[in-house]
């Protein structure tokens, strides 16, 4: 396990650590291991959202361009239409 040595804390967040780590009944190490767990895992879910929302946007794009590719002049039948005649069989 890595060891970090010299962290300077002002006193005021020094104080909050403290009783939050009373509070949870935990040591003052055990709980800064934990805040930073917990803030490393919210960074990671926020980051995985952004790549979410470029993917999306990539496949919108994707999808737009596809559509600009196809032949004007084909007649695309109805879809409705279709529908319709499949069901009347």
């Amino acid at each position: 396990m890595a060891t970090l040595h010299n962290l300077y804390l002002p006193d005021d967040l020094y104080e909050q650590l403290q009783e939050l780590a009373a509070a949870k009944e935990s040591s003052l190490d055990a709980q800064l291991i934990t805040l930073l767990q917990n803030g490393l895992l919210v960074v990671q879910k926020q980051r995985m959202a952004e790549q979410k929302q470029q993917n999306v946007a990539q496949l919108l794009e994707e999808s737009r361009r596809r559509r600009e590719l196809l032949p004007k002049d084909i007649e695309w039948p109805d879809s409705t239409a279709m529908i319709r005649e499949d069901r009347d069989r």
